[in-house]
């Protein structure tokens, strides 16, 4: 229990450390959210740079159908089977919250995996990726010309001029 107390604390802390110390590869100018899970093999899992893993992101590298396997009488000389994938996210790359990625996939730099899709096989670079399982509905081209002229420049904001920027009645955000 100590230990799990102090797991949660450390992820916390430095949630890139931990996941390095844990043996994932992570690259340069990550994110990675303090409850994102990388599973019981993070050592298996490899980031790029600059990709941003968010809130309820589940990353797993075993296939747990195998306790099924164990008890066929067919297979009963392979009680102690397992079945690992690796998974490789490449260079900027968002995965979004409560997305769930398997075993043996790999996503494509480049790429956006939406809120909540399963992401059962691997996705191609520039791609965008939703549904449950995910699959590749556009690419970033085509996202950033049906969103260029809603953007908007708040990143450097702070949360109070954001917020002032949003509120004013003169900006109109549409959800064309």
């Amino acid at each position: 229990m100590l230990k799990w107390i102090l797991d949660k604390w450390n992820k916390k802390k430095n949630t890139i450390d931990y996941w390095r110390g844990e043996g994932t590869r992570i690259g340069e100018r990550c994110f990675v959210h303090p409850d994102a899970d990388f599973g019981s093999e993070p050592y298996l899992i490899s980031l790029g740079n600059h990709v941003r893993v968010n809130n309820g992101v589940k990353m797993i590298t075993h296939d747990g159908g195998v306790w099924v396997l164990r008890e066929l009488p067919s297979i009963n000389r392979h009680k102690e089977i397992d079945l690992f994938g690796k998974i490789s996210i490449g260079d900027n790359v968002h995965i979004g919250t409560n997305a769930i990625i398997l075993p043996g996939v790999s996503i494509g730099s480049n790429s956006i995996i939406g809120v909540g899709a399963i992401v059962t096989r691997s996705i191609p670079e520039n791609s965008i990726a939703v549904g449950i399982p995910a699959r590749v509905i556009e690419t970033v081209d085509d996202y950033y010309e049906k969103n260029k002229y809603k953007l908007l420049y708040t990143k450097l904001m702070t949360d109070i001029e954001k917020k002032n920027y949003l509120l004013k009645e003169d900006i109109e955000l549409k959800n064309k």
